[in-house]
């Protein structure tokens, strides 16, 4: 391993974000009442150019007045090619309590994205003396966003998350697709007659995994389109929590919980990586490397892999 360490994530639950419009605030104790870890209070795709202003209003209120208990809670902006973003960041950091966790941040395409709100975000900050820095997640949507993914990843102290979005970025590739995540029915394989459907976003994810790993920050994935298909979302998170990544939008309540089951490491999973860290324990008492737990060899690298999902159960168990 490089002397460089990786820097360790934030430690919070982050296993599903619950997504709502800022135009529909009669939805916004629900959202307080579920099960979702992260909420996400929408300004951009899911509210209509008209109705900007006030679902900035509404959102900046309920920040305050709702009781959001122990969830993060996070708003997303407007894009920074549109004529909105500057002003949800001014209002938002000079309006709303400091109950506001997060600012996330869409169709991020480069670094210099991203320090541009942050120097906004500083600079409204300190001329309001607001005791609590606002954390930022970015969305990858786009060709540029996941060219550049390793730079944003690196590009705030800020940062805490990062998501794939899906449906913008699919678009930006020229993607032949109206799907939002989940398998594409076109994008299959072949072998003695039968089809076989791979993951189209399954390279995307890899690399938003690598680079947030790499410097500390939280891989999510972003939504699912069809909320009608439970199973399809199921194996799609199943996928993302195999390559690494520790939760997944919800655009449908009834996603909640879909999500929770599978980024919360199950009891079994839980007791093996437990008794795997008991052996290697005993090993290493008996000043050996390795040893063998139910007819595999474990080592040290074995240790790390149950020391995640461990940590991981703890620290859901202590949110």
């Amino acid at each position: 391993m490089s002397f460089r360490i990786q820097p360790t994530p934030p430690a919070r639950p982050n296993r599903c974000q619950l997504f709502g419009p800022g135009s529909r605030p009669a939805i916004f104790e629900k959202m307080a009442a579920s099960a979702a870890d992260v909420i996400n209070l929408d300004l951009e795709d899911s509210v209509a150019p008209d109705d900007k202003a006030e679902a900035r209003r509404n959102i900046i209120a309920a920040i305050g007045d709702v009781d959001w208990g122990n969830k993060w809670l996070s708003v997303r902006i407007n894009g920074l090619d549109t004529p909105y973003w500057y002003r949800d960041v001014v209002d938002l950091l000079e309006q709303a309590s400091d109950r506001l966790n997060q600012i996330m941040i869409p169709k991020v395409g480069c670094a210099a994205d991203l320090y541009a709100v942050d120097a906004l975000v500083t600079a409204v900050e300190r001329a309001k003396g607001r005791a609590k820095p606002v954390a930022f997640e970015v969305i990858i949507e786009s060709a540029a966003g996941i060219a550049h993914v390793e730079e944003i990843a690196a590009a705030s102290p800020r940062l805490q998350a990062m998501s794939l979005g899906a449906a913008d970025f699919a678009a930006s590739m020229g993607m032949q697709t109206t799907g939002i995540g989940g398998t594409q029915e076109d994008y299959y394989m072949i072998r003695e007659g039968a089809k076989y459907w791979a993951d189209p976003w399954h390279w995307a994810q890899a690399a938003i995994v690598a680079a947030c790993r790499t410097h500390g920050v939280l891989p999510v994935d972003g939504p699912f389109g069809d909320f009608s298909d439970d199973a399809g979302f199921v194996a799609q998170a199943k996928r993302s929590a195999t390559l690494g990544m520790v939760g997944k939008w919800a655009i449908h309540p009834k996603q909640v919980a879909l999500a929770n089951e599978v980024f919360t490491p199950s009891a079994e999973k839980v007791a093996e990586a437990r008794e795997i860290l008991d052996a290697m324990a005993a090993a290493k008492a008996r000043g050996e490397g390795a040893t063998v737990y139910k007819g595999r060899l474990v080592d040290i690298a074995s240790i790390k892999q149950a020391e995640v999902i461990v940590r991981q159960a703890e620290m859901i168990a202590g949110g």
